[in-house]
């Protein structure tokens, strides 16, 4: 089966990505101004299903332990970078896609840059128990775990999708990404460590930053440029 270069012309989807990031942008906005102006609704809601959450993680041990592997070593921020960067040396020595290598490395580094941006901003303290079963540091708004996940999986979707690759990988990758992205945001309300509204937000912006990265790659003249890949 013949496949395409990650740099070879594709069928013109910006407008689609333009749009996208057009919906996931005001919904983002929305939902961080009801987080800065601590909307009481809201703030009901989270204390709420944090208190459930809390509660059951504490009273089941095991599963909290095996929450704290999986957000601290399978889908930490730092391994979702790790892979990022397998990705990158594998874009530049096998495909020669030296754009698209540069692209992938810079919008991760920027969707990080606007968390801890946003993170400053808000400045929303983190849940706080009388009995924790784990810690994080930082500002709670967004969730980094959750807002990196997306950005990464979401990248790396949009590659296999252009690369043109079978129908088994294709929905082998797409489960595995949709259970990390989820994951980890569950992951993050059962140890306490974040509102759910945090999740959602870092969801929100993540999948914002996928819409824009495409958009940005679709309408740049470099993918097509000489020397920026092999077709």
């Amino acid at each position: 089966m013949h496949t395409q270069s990650v740099d070879s012309p594709p069928r013109p989807q910006h407008r689609t990505a333009a749009g996208s990031a057009g919906v996931l942008a005001l919904c983002s906005l929305l939902l961080l101004s009801l987080v800065a102006v601590r909307w009481s609704p809201l703030m009901s809601a989270d204390g709420d299903i944090a208190a459930t959450t809390h509660d059951w993680a504490v009273e089941e041990p095991a599963l909290t332990r095996t929450c704290r592997i999986l957000t601290d070593w399978v889908w930490d921020p730092w391994t979702m970078r790790l892979l990022t960067a397998v990705v990158v040396v594998w874009l530049v020595v096998r495909l020669a896609a030296r754009w698209t290598a540069v692209w992938l490395a810079l919008t991760v580094t920027l969707g990080t840059l606007l968390q801890q941006g946003v993170k400053a901003m808000v400045d929303r303290p983190r849940p706080v128990w009388p009995d924790p079963v784990d810690s994080a540091h930082y500002s709670a708004y967004p969730s980094g775990h959750s807002m990196t996940a997306t950005v990464v999986c979401g990248l790396l979707l949009w590659l296999l999708h252009r690369h043109g690759v079978g129908r088994a990988v294709w929905r082998t990758a797409l489960a595995v990404a949709v259970v990390s992205v989820v994951g980890v945001g569950l992951t993050r309300v059962w140890l306490g460590v974040h509102w759910p509204s945090d999740v959602v937000g870092g969801w929100l912006l993540g999948a914002l930053v996928v819409a824009l990265a495409v958009w940005a790659h679709e309408r740049s003249p470099a993918r097509t440029s000489p020397g920026a890949g092999a077709s």
